[in-house]
């Protein structure tokens, strides 16, 4: 998960103690620091580069478009989710470990909570951002339904409840996300998403376990000779039903 660093620095591309930032954060910088003061849509990549004082070779390596430069956290974010939720213990509760796997999310955002709200008001502005952005939700809402189709998978509307609960899970957590972010950062972002969560788990946690193979479709087979009277065969049948 990305941290801090990757926040636009001062206006000469150096950090506070002067020291120039490893690449990748020098062109987020150069990035944010041009949509700023032209636009998104009226700044290049070579504008980009230019300011960082790097070739067209040395973004691509990062960032394979304009638009990832914008989000420059998310896949680092994506892979620990993906992890957090395969390390998960078998007797782990799965709708709180999703919870759990959300906040990471979270976390990512309030590390660096001014670059967070400047591209709040970016993506806002840009369409094509909101579109890439709703792509990059969905992609963490399938990490979550696919954890969920793992443990819920064997009980009746398993798949149906693991996509259900997975698109739960991310609107609440957004929710409480946007919410933040429209106040500037000023709001406590942990206590939002943890009510939004709780409100999600409250909703679809405590699952009850899958019943045991063997219990929902028993069967008794008794075996009579022809002609024996119903009243034998009704006995000998309650006989088969009482035993454990």
């Amino acid at each position: 998960m990305s941290s801090s660093s990757a926040a636009p620095r001062g206006g000469d591309g150096t950090d506070a103690a002067g020291a120039r930032p490893p690449m990748r954060e020098a062109l987020v910088a150069a990035a944010f620091r041009l949509f700023l003061e032209r636009g998104y849509e009226q700044t290049t990549v070579d504008d980009i580069v230019a300011l960082a004082g790097v070739g067209r070779r040395s973004f691509f390596r990062y960032f394979p478009s304009k638009e990832d430069v914008v989000f420059p956290d998310h896949e680092r974010c994506l892979a620990d989710m993906t992890a957090f939720l395969a390390a998960s213990p078998g007797d782990a509760d799965p709708v709180r470990r999703v919870c759990d796997a959300a906040r990471l999310v979270l976390r990512m955002y309030a590390e660096n909570t001014a670059f967070s709200v400047q591209r709040y008001h970016l993506t806002k502005k840009v369409p094509g951002l909101r579109a890439y952005e709703l792509s990059v939700v969905w992609r963490y809402e399938r990490a979550l339904a696919e954890y969920l189709r793992g443990r819920l998978g064997g009980r009746r509307d398993g798949l149906l409840r693991a996509d259900v609960i997975a698109a739960a899970v991310v609107a609440a957590h957004n929710n409480a996300l946007r919410s933040w972010l429209r106040s500037e950062g000023r709001d406590d972002a942990g206590a939002a998403v943890d009510h939004a969560l709780a409100y999600a788990q409250s909703t679809f946690g405590g699952l009850p376990d899958p019943p045991r193979a063997g219990t929902a479709e028993d069967v008794v087979v008794v075996v009579s000779r022809r002609g024996t009277p119903l009243w034998q065969v009704v006995r000998e049948v309650e006989t088969a039903l009482a035993r454990d």
